[in-house]
């Protein structure tokens, strides 16, 4: 019987990128930084520390994993065995002027059991892996989603979505690719030792002939390997070449077609490809120069025992079964010792990957809930600073001291230069960060006792780019609180001026949205993102320039809604828009992370300060709308 499929592969040029530590490794948000620095393919070829993680989660399958390795060793025992029943049926069932049919029954009867037995034993053996295999790969992917989904924003502000995305999908098809090939490698290991022995055993003479070969095919390995992973490498660096010039084209066909730059970038590009096809073809070549190779000194392994057997058959000292044995063994020798070497390469890079994964899933969470934090099922929507110095960077705050209050139901825009420390603040009122000194307090409650998922209960926020998932205009309106109803989706988009758009979509609220929205414009996918705001009906909205990208009379439609539905909400604004910050009760200047000016519009219009200069520059816009409209808007009068 011949082994089933199993030979792993060379490296595959387009393996996800890795790199390779001896010890544990750093924080992934310090490596993620690097990002000029090209990750490795390949690690060391063993990993103590990989290893040792990597048991951790074969540990729930321990008993599968041993079924399967016993299943290897019954497959390779067959492997072994069924050779020499064949030479036991030639020299005893078989021999001249000896047949005994009642033997060669017997034989005959044992070796369809030993064929059944490999069948059996092979079945198992992928069966069990396989089945392993694919459990080991679910539960990596779902450890990393799960990790990822609580780790800091200071980790994601650090951290290459593009790498992490390798991690998740390319990585950890190395470790599920280990495993498959480490439980064959114990059959191979087994096999290779077997017939090794088996062969001495049969004939020393015979068999130290055959086995002749065996130190020219580990030379040829040996200087294989470094040229072709050199190879391998070429191909991959290539094919990330073309990869990122095709992604970038594609992303920019608009540039390039308004620049006529189709046919200089058709050579820039077909430069890259031809390189990609070269560096692809010589990897291709050391991939197949081995099989030749092995074919060849196969071969002349078997034209060793044909021609050195031969003779010794035909002068009687040794038995003609022996020599159909030895055909058998030469046929399978080679198999494990080319898995046996392709294994290598597979090792280094499932070492590589198991550093990269359980960077991931080690990666400190630095903003945790205390564990005596506070879960309140409501709050008066009260945000206070408390001399607050905050920033992403050890040794630059872009905070410096700011204090100051918002009162429960009260509008409060914050206003300033870009860098002045507004985004921040608005982040940190939801605590994705930890302020480095004084208090963030909501509720009355620092926010460092109280639950994180209890800020996600009773804030709500829309940012200046809205993201929205491809699902159904209802699922994403009611994303944060998937138990509203029909009738709430349609009444916050109905609040938001968003419903009559709505239903002149294909399928109205039951439209599938494509990859962020794409299928809507940029003012739909804000008055989405604002329902869906609203469908959450927490106590403190964020807006983060969230009216930036609606156009004036739109703006205005919102500001009818938000002046009704804010009664009783407090909110933090962000805008650089009139309408937006004529309406709020009370008006905060940012200037290089300190609070300047505060107050109501028409008094720091009349101060002549910088909220006045910003005024002047940046409110122009709105000269064409007259000022009546805009105060019945953010009244909230004259609504439809």
């Amino acid at each position: 019987m011949s082994a089933p499929e199993k030979t792993p592969t060379a490296p595959h040029p387009e393996q996800g990128p890795g790199h390779a530590m001896g010890e544990r490794p750093a924080p992934l948000a310090v490596v993620g930084s690097q990002v000029d620095q090209e990750e490795e393919l390949f690690g060391r070829a063993f990993d103590p520390w990989v290893v040792k993680r990597f048991l951790e989660y074969l540990r729930p399958y321990r008993r599968r994993i041993a079924l399967g390795v016993a299943a290897v060793l019954t497959f390779t025992a067959t492997q072994l065995s069924i050779p020499l029943i064949v030479r036991a049926a030639i020299d005893h069932a078989l021999a001249e002027g000896a047949g005994d049919l009642d033997l060669l029954q017997l034989f005959v009867g044992v070796f369809v059991g030993v064929v059944a037995l490999n069948y059996a034993a092979n079945h198992l053996m992928e069966a069990t892996v396989s089945r392993t295999a694919q459990n080991l790969l679910f539960d990596l992917r779902r450890a990393m989603y799960a990790h990822l989904q609580v780790v800091s924003l200071s980790f994601m502000d650090k951290t290459e979505v593009g790498r992490l995305m390798s991690r998740l999908q390319g990585d950890v098809y190395a470790l599920q690719e280990f495993l498959e090939s480490s439980i064959f490698a114990i059959g191979d290991l087994v096999l290779l030792f077997g017939i090794v022995a088996v062969v001495l055993s049969l004939d020393t003479v015979l068999g130290g002939l055959t086995l002749s070969v065996v130190p020219l095919l580990l030379l040829v390995r040996i200087v294989w390997l470094p040229l072709a992973r050199k190879a391998f490498m070429a191909a991959r660096e290539a094919s990330s070449a073309v990869n990122g010039a095709l992604a970038e084209n594609v992303h920019g066909i608009r540039a390039i077609q308004e620049l006529g730059r189709e046919e200089v970038n058709f050579r820039l590009f077909d430069a890259k490809a031809r390189t990609n096809l070269n560096a692809h073809l010589l990897a291709s070549k050391f991939t197949n120069v081995m099989i030749p190779i092995v074919d060849t000194l196969t071969g002349s392994a078997m034209a060793i025992v044909v021609v050195a057997g031969g003779s010794m058959v035909l002068s009687d000292r040794l038995d003609i079964g022996v020599m159909v044995a030895f055909l058998f063994y030469v046929q399978r020798f080679f198999d494990p010792i080319r898995s046996l070497t392709l294994q290598y390469s597979i090792m280094q890079r499932a070492m590589a990957a198991g550093q990269r994964i359980f960077e991931v899933t080690d990666v400190e969470i630095e903003v945790k809930d205390a564990p005596d934090a506070e879960d309140p099922a409501g709050i008066d929507g009260a945000v206070e600073f408390r001399n607050v110095t905050f920033g992403y960077v050890p040794g630059h705050p872009v905070l410096h001291d700011v204090s100051f209050k918002v009162a429960p139901g009260e509008t409060v825009a914050l206003v300033g230069p870009t860098g002045s420390g507004k985004t921040s603040t608005t982040a940190l009122v939801h605590r994705f960060y930890d302020v480095w000194d004084g208090q963030v307090l909501v509720g009355g409650r620092d926010v460092r006792a109280v639950t994180q998922a209890s800020l996600g209960r009773h804030i709500a926020m829309v940012l200046q780019e809205p993201f929205l998932f491809s699902d159904t205009v209802e699922a994403n309106i009611r994303y944060a609180h998937v138990a509203a109803t029909r009738a709430d989706v349609e009444a916050a988009a109905k609040a938001v001026g968003a419903h009559d758009f709505i239903l002149k979509l294909p399928q109205g609220y039951d439209t599938m949205l494509e990859q962020r929205g794409a299928n809507l414009s940029l003012g739909q996918r804000q008055l989405i993102s604002f329902a869906r705001a609203l469908v959450a009906d927490a106590r403190i909205l964020v807006l983060d320039e969230a009216t930036a990208n609606v156009d004036s009379y739109t703006e205005l439609e919102i500001q009818r809604a938000l002046a009704r539905l804010l009664q009783g909400r407090t909110a933090l604004v962000i805008a650089h828009r009139l309408a937006t910050i004529r309406g709020a009760d009370r008006i905060i200047v940012l200037q290089d992370g300190r609070k300047i000016e505060e107050g109501r519009h028409d008094a720091l219009v009349a101060a002549g300060g910088l909220y006045a200069r910003l005024y002047r520059m940046n409110y122009a816009s709105f000269d064409d709308i007259p000022d009546e409209e805009i105060a019945k808007a953010t009244r909230g009068e004259g609504a439809t």
